[in-house]
Order: C-alpha cells, then sequence, then structure tokens
C-alpha cells in the first residue's frame, strides 16, 4: 500500500503565526507539517505523510464559518487526501468548534475519515460528538505527547477499515452510538454481578449511563421594561483596573461584583480587561465594547428601561470550568433576585468564554429571571443551552466595532443592545437566536 496522505488543520496560534492579534487571518495552506503536525508525521512514519497543512484564525473562522470552510475545503480537495486530521484542539472553544465544523465538512464532501483531539469540556465536543471520532485529551496542549499517539492510531485503523474498539480501548469520547458485539458473560449474568456489587457499596461501571439533558425553560417574555430594574453580567473579564477581586486571566475561580453608582460610562481610567482570550487592545481603549454601560445608562434615563442595577457582575471565561461557571451563576443569581433584579443582558467574546456565559445564563435563567445572552461564537451558546441569544459583532468587540468611528461605533452598540432587549420582550418557547433588528 502507497503511503497514506493526511492533511492537517491548525489554527494560528499552533500554526505559529501569531496569538489574538493574528485570530482573523484567512484560511491559508503550506505545504508539508507544522507545529503539531511535526509530531503527528513522525508518528506515522512509513506508513503516512502531512502532505499539507491549512490554517484558519480561531476568530475568522468563528466568523465567516461558511466562507471559510468552502476554501479550507477547496485547499483540502486538492491534495486528494486518504485522512484528515484536526488539531487537537485541546480546551480552547472556537479552535476546538472549528476542528470539528471542518472535520465534518471534510467527511460529507470528501467521504474520507476524519479524526480531532479535545478536552472533555470544550464546546465542540457535545457540537460534534455523533459526528466523528474526538480523541480525548486533557485540557492543554502539554497532553500532546500523549494524544497525538492515539489521533494517528485510531486515524490509520479508520483508513484501513479496520475495527474500531470502545472508547476506552482506542481513547476517543464516548459518541452515544451503541453498536452489537459478542460478550463473554450473557446480560443477565452481568446485571447480577453489578447489582450484587451496588448492594455491597462496591463501585461498578454502568454498560448503559444515561444522558444528561440540562436544559432549562425559557422564563416569561417581560411585559414592561420600563418599570423593571435591569443588569449585566459578563464572562468579559472586566474588572477595575487593580483586579481587587484578583480574578484570574483564565481558568477562572471567582467572580466579582463591581459599583457602577453614578457613572454614565466603562471609562478606561477605571476599567480593564484581564481576559486572557481575545485581543483586548479595542476593548482596553474602550470597557463599553464588553459591559455597554454608555447605552444602558442613556436607556435608564429615557425610560425605556425602569432601572439599572448599580453594579455588574463579572468573571473571565476562557478555559473556565462548566462546573466553576455554574457555581458562579447559582451564587450570584441569588444576589439578582435579592435586588430585585426582573431582567439581565450576559455579554460573551470567544469560545469558552461563550461556554461560561451560557453556562451562567442557565443558572440566572433556573432562578426565574429573564435573561438574553450576546454572544460572538452563537454555535456554542445554543450547544449549552441558552434560550434567548443575540449575536455579537466580533471577538475582540462583541457590542460594537472601533473601526467605524466612535459615532458609528456607539449606534452600532445601541443597536444590539435594543435587540437585546427586545428579545427579553418576545415570548420564546425554545432556543431563538435574534439575528435581524426587531
Amino acid at each position: 500500500m502507497s503511503k497514506i496522505k493526511v492533511v492537517h488543520y491548525i489554527n494560528n496560534f499552533f500554526a505559529g503565526i501569531g496569538g489574538e492579534e493574528k485570530a482573523d487571518i484567512p484560511p491559508q495552506k503550506k505545504k508539508g507539517a507544522i507545529g503539531p503536525g511535526l509530531a503527528l508525521n513522525k508518528l506515522l512514519g512509513n506508513d503516512g505523510e502531512i502532505v499539507s497543512t491549512v490554517i484558519c484564525g480561531d476568530s475568522y473562522f468563528g466568523e465567516n464559518i461558511e466562507k471559510a470552510t468552502k476554501i479550507l475545503l477547496d485547499f483540502i480537495k486538492e491534495e486528494n487526501p486518504d485522512l484528515f486530521i484536526a488539531g487537537p484542539a485541546f480546551n480552547a472553544g472556537r479552535y476546538g468548534v472549528a476542528c470539528g465544523a471542518i472535520c465534518k465538512a471534510v467527511e460529507k464532501e470528501l467521504n474520507i475519515p476524519v479524526i480531532t483531539g479535545m478536552y472533555e469540556e470544550n464546546p465542540g465536543v457535545d457540537m460534534f460528538k455523533l459526528d466523528m471520532h474526538i480523541i480525548r485529551t486533557n485540557n492543554s496542549a502539554a497532553d500532546l505527547r500523549k494524544s497525538a499517539p492515539k489521533m494517528i492510531n485510531l486515524g490509520m485503523k479508520l483508513v484501513r477499515g479496520e475495527k474500531i474498539g470502545p472508547p476506552e480501548e482506542e481513547g476517543y469520547i464516548l459518541r452515544g452510538i451503541r453498536t452489537n458485539y459478542f460478550h463473554k458473560k450473557r446480560g443477565s449474568e452481568r446485571a447480577i454481578d453489578m447489582l450484587l456489587k451496588k448492594i455491597k457499596k462496591e463501585s461498578f461501571e454502568t454498560e448503559y449511563p444515561m444522558p444528561i439533558f440540562d436544559r432549562v425553560e425559557p422564563n416569561p417574555a417581560i411585559k414592561d421594561l420600563s418599570k423593571i430594574k435591569v443588569a449585566i453580567v459578563t464572562s468579559g473579564g472586566i474588572v477595575p483596573i487593580e483586579n481587587p477581586d484578583k480574578i484570574e486571566s483564565s481558568s477562572a475561580t471567582k467572580y466579582g461584583i463591581y459599583d457602577i453608582t453614578g457613572m454614565d460610562k466603562m471609562s478606561k481610567n477605571d476599567f480593564t480587561t484581564i481576559h486572557g482570550g481575545y485581543d483586548r487592545a479595542f476593548v482596553l481603549e474602550n470597557p463599553n465594547l464588553v459591559v455597554p454601560l454608555d447605552i444602558l445608562r442613556e436607556l435608564e434615563k429615557e425610560g425605556v428601561i425602569g432601572e439599572l442595577a448599580n453594579y455588574f457582575v463579572s468573571t473571565t471565561g476562557t478555559g473556565t470550568s462548566v462546573g466553576n461557571a455554574k457555581g458562579f451563576g447559582e451564587d450570584f443569581s441569588k444576589k439578582l433576585l435579592n435586588d430585585n433584579v426582573k431582567a439581565v443582558i450576559l455579554t460573551s467574546t470567544w469560545g469558552t468564554c461563550t461556554r461560561c456565559g451560557a453556562t451562567m445564563v442557565k443558572e440566572i435563567e433556573r432562578v426565574g429571571i429573564p435573561v438574553v445572552h450576546i454572544a460572538t461564537v452563537v454555535p456554542i451558546s445554543l450547544t449549552i443551552g441558552a434560550n434567548r441569544i443575540v449575536p455579537g459583532v466580533g471577538i475582540p468587540y462583541p457590542l460594537g466595532d472601533p473601526h467605524i468611528g466612535k459615532e458609528g461605533d456607539k449606534k452600532l452598540r445601541k443597536s444590539i443592545v435594543m435587540k437585546a432587549l427586545k428579545a427579553l420582550q418576545i415570548e420564546v418557547l425554545e432556543q431563538t437566536v435574534f439575528e435581524e433588528q426587531i
């Protein structure tokens, strides 16, 4: 058999092009293996070769999914590969979504095996585990040494049409697809064995784990915004300059509540962002791009909303575990209830930041407060379970666009906030994305 031809997909960071400042680069193709592809290529040995690497910035892909996918597919088709590998993405949410999306497109269009790798909490897992094998990784790139061999081994099996073993043998994340196989013990015997272990309080593993459907029903619409108190929550890492609670720049273990009494806008002299997941340059100049205090204060004065809470709630969403995000939401929602807050606008920036934000959205919704999620990576918000979603503009500036001047930027921000407020006034029976101006 001739050498297996492989095309590999990576993002701007793993391609060595740059960090968040280069996350907007469009798709490109380079010959041979690059970055983590070098380790993958070495593991292929004489059996295969990475003939080219396709690259796309995380922000560009997230904001131009259809366009980016088409360009990347054209690049990949030119190589006529036998196998497509994406990532691994570890716990990078936008990267995971991109890996899953392009793998799914390649599998459909080229009808060839695909393989990727992600940390179990990456939002890309829930979005794409039914469509492909996703090797389970740790939450950082330090795991490449362990995850790369598993990706190559499973990828080669798929190419050769060999039998794929269960997740615990092959190292992929449980897909929820049941298959028939012959076991050395009958089902009745295995059931009795489990029952006896349960009676003896010994550990055992079920053969049919039940899925967890963590969805919260949408709360009723707000009839009159002019008579209620509205609060702002963000996973975008906006904090006072001194970061008094010492919230981490990633993988946050805490959140903060910050006073905005008497303030008409978020000033760069008072507030900053400590978020480690996006290019902060624009938000450092204008924190209203994440916490739209300038617009909400104007709407409060105009009587569009009855009152704006005299504080906002903030944490850093990037890399933050679902468990921590859920805990934050459960905790600060008690304060929102005690303060008679009747509606919440929650803003998020990039991939795992959107996951964190949407997780907190559900906890706010769970206590009976209608909430709208302004998110830049809408598919992640949908996957996690937000009910009312308004798309943001871009990852480094979800509420505005610094490139169109101060007046245009503020006008755009106001239109997004107004759309979010309108969304709170519309009854929804299921998850709804408010794309157009309402």
